[in-house]
């Protein structure tokens, strides 16, 4: 009786994966090399009117879509490779909930321990602390119109759904997933165990934090931590929908709480 020889993987072309590397890199690169020009422009990205968020936001998903489609078509990157399975009925909806509000939680707790530290040592006061806040707070203006979050409820509800969950849960995610993949795929001696793969959400996290140099120190310390936490989650839970759904809850929570923010930050 004849043995069933064993599959063979068809070896990495890695001329492909490079392309796929590299358009991903250079979206997220050049999303913040644009983000800081309009900083000095002093413009919302996302304007200040309902019709105007609608354009911005197709135009978004649009480009993004292009690159991403380009990138992944170069690569012919699977499903599994870019860990689009959806695994369990209702579980990736309430990982992604318990997720934001764990993310929330650890936060509030990082800021209370790291404020109460510098308290104790005197090397802040409670004035000079809430003055750098407000002097370093994320630049949210460069992102959207906070008036017109106040003023106007329709826009106010599209910043809460179609940008918290399309424009930035989807769509980062899927960034994210992809370019896991292209590390995975070029360097599988440093990124295929679980171990590199948790490695490679780091190097990821970077990248992820430059698109957001738009919002300053802070805003880009914040998108670190949450880069790192959302790539964790799809690492260990082999699916990018958990980590869609907890950035979009986290981003809705966020957004949510702009109008106050910034009156109390004035």
């Amino acid at each position: 009786m004849n043995a069933i020889p064993p599959l063979i993987e068809p070896p990495v072309n890695r001329r492909r994966w490079w392309i796929h590397l590299i358009l991903l890199g250079a979206y997220v690169l050049v999303a913040g090399v644009v983000g800081l020009r309009r900083v000095k422009s002093q413009t919302p990205a996302l304007t200040h009117t309902v019709g105007g968020l609608l354009f911005v936001c197709a135009m978004e998903l649009l480009v993004f879509g292009c690159v991403f489609g380009l990138a992944c078509y170069a690569s012919r990157a699977t499903r599994d490779d870019l860990r689009l399975r959806w695994r369990g009925k209702f579980k990736p909806v309430l990982l992604g909930v318990g997720y934001s509000l764990a993310f929330r939680l650890v936060i509030a707790i990082i800021f209370i321990m790291a404020t109460t530290a510098l308290m104790l040592t005197h090397l802040v006061t409670p004035d000079s602390l809430q003055a750098y806040v407000k002097t370093n707070r994320p630049d949210v203006e460069t992102l959207l119109d906070v008036t017109a979050m106040s003023h106007n409820l329709a826009y106010y509800w599209l910043t809460l759904t179609l940008v918290s969950f399309l424009v930035a849960g989807l769509r980062e995610e899927l960034w994210r997933s992809a370019f896991l993949a292209g590390l995975k795929a070029l360097w599988p001696q440093y990124f295929d165990s679980r171990l590199g793969q948790v490695g490679a959400v780091f190097v990821v996290a970077i990248f992820f934090a430059f698109a957001h140099l738009p919002l300053g120190l802070i805003g880009v310390v914040n998108a670190g931590f949450l880069g790192v936490g959302l790539g964790l989650i799809m690492v260990f839970h082999r699916s990018i929908w958990p980590a869609v759904i907890a950035h979009g809850f986290f981003d809705m929570a966020s957004m949510a709480m702009i109008p106050w923010a910034m009156q109390h930050y004035q």
